[in-house]
């Protein structure tokens, strides 16, 4: 007992003292240190996007225009090898308000004038497909709540055939600010940036560290290349996929057929939901109005054409613009769809696609390398799992040694005993 007692004391002898600075030095300091930062970073992104979104009169349309900048500033540069600044500037915004403001206009009250009939038939469709579910579910004597589903229904259709989605779907860009004020702010940003934007972004880059500017540089050309390829890109891919699914509706007659096409055209500016609403749309409408064989037809051309858009021509015209996972891309589109409606949805995936592209240039992965990264650390996973299952098998064979090792020990033992 004396013998534990002195080794107590001299153990509390030698204990270090109490030093403040240990709370930030150890694991549990450097933890709430990071986790203090996460935190202070956290609330200054917050305090940002709190700003943005009561701001969005101003930074939608701004960031509308950047977008159509950067799509046009291929045929500025084309201009201003033949004609000064001013005027290449002035032909491009011109032509191009001429060209996509004239055919954007007779898109939208196209689909406006038939949205209505649209949404009728589509519900009709829903309703007719929904009995044959309810049929089938009551002969393998399953059911559901039908009054749920009736009042979501009209509450989708009352919203869908209100005046107030129209309206709501084109001025989501501000609750305090009107339509008309966001639109002549963009013209206005948007003519500015095709007479001025390389000056513009120079003075910007002129503000920043001299060891830091061939970052800056190369984020806004990379920037350039993924709003403006984005957005041509997304508009060929568009127009394919309208033409082939109109085309198929007309040789079939399914009724509303330019409109649906137009449909279909506006909703590939949204990845992944957008086709397919628009799909799913076109197959309704062709239920109601030429029967299920016909309604199965249309189904199978629009996944014909998502599927020959997805995997050759969106390779081909979208090549690494757009090189997002598609979870990304979901999730993007969900927090655009949160922050900003309809335009926050179709904003959404070419900022975080810029976004990338921007981190890439600042962590050393824009230039190409031997070894992708990715694939680096998979198989360095690879490797840590195939070692870690080699000394999992080695220490059970190292039991099972060690228990027959043991096993023989004991029959031995029990056979010098009987002897």
């Amino acid at each position: 007992m004396a013998n534990t007692l002195d080794e107590l004391k001299e153990s509390h002898n030698k204990r270090p003292a109490f030093n403040v600075s240990q709370l930030w030095t150890d694991t549990m300091g450097r933890m709430g240190i990071r986790a203090l930062q996460l935190l202070i970073i956290g609330t200054v992104v917050a305090f940002i996007v709190i700003a943005l979104l009561n701001l969005t009169v101003v930074v939608i349309p701004t960031l509308v225009a950047i977008i159509l900048a950067c799509a046009l500033w291929p045929l500025v540069r084309l201009c201003r090898k033949v004609m000064s600044n001013m005027l290449a500037a002035w032909t491009v915004f011109l032509g191009s308000l001429l060209v996509l403001g004239g055919i954007g206009t007779a898109l939208v009250f196209s689909v406006i004038n038939e949205w209505p009939t649209l949404v009728e038939q589509a519900v009709q469709g829903f309703n007719q497909l929904r009995s044959w579910v309810e049929q089938i579910m009551g002969d393998l004597g399953l059911s559901f709540d039908q009054s749920q589903i009736d009042s979501m229904i009209n509450t989708a259709t009352d919203f869908l055939t209100s005046p107030e989605f129209g309206t709501g779907a084109v001025t989501t860009i501000s609750a305090a600010g009107t339509f008309i004020t966001s639109l002549v702010l963009l013209l206005v940003i948007l003519f500015f940036l095709l007479k001025d934007g390389d000056r513009i972004w120079a003075f910007f880059v002129s503000w920043t560290p001299e060891h830091f500017r061939a970052q800056w540089i190369v984020s806004g050309d990379r920037a350039l290349q993924t709003f403006g390829g984005y957005i041509r890109g997304t508009a060929i891919i568009a127009a394919v996929d309208a033409i082939g699914i109109t085309i198929a509706l007309l040789i079939l007659q399914v009724p509303l057929a330019i409109p649906l096409g137009v449909i279909v055209f506006l909703g590939a500016f949204i990845p992944i939901v957008g086709a397919t609403v628009a799909g799913i749309l076109a197959t309704l409408v062709a239920l109601v109005a030429n029967g299920p064989i016909v309604a199965l037809i249309v189904l199978a051309a629009v996944i014909l054409v998502n599927q020959l858009e997805g995997n050759f021509l969106q390779p081909v015209v979208m090549a690494q613009t757009l090189n997002l996972h598609a979870l990304v891309i979901l999730v993007a589109l969900t927090a655009g769809t949160v922050l900003a409606g309809i335009i926050g949805a179709v904003l959404a995936v070419p900022l975080v696609a810029v976004a990338w592209s921007v981190i890439k240039v600042w962590t050393g992965r824009d230039e190409p390398l031997d070894v992708d990264p990715v694939d680096r650390a998979a198989e360095q996973i690879q490797a840590v799992e195939d070692e870690r299952h080699r000394e999992l098998e080695q220490r059970k064979r190292e039991r099972k040694a060690a228990k027959e090792e043991k096993d023989a020990v004991k029959l031995g033992t029990a056979e010098d005993a009987k002897d």
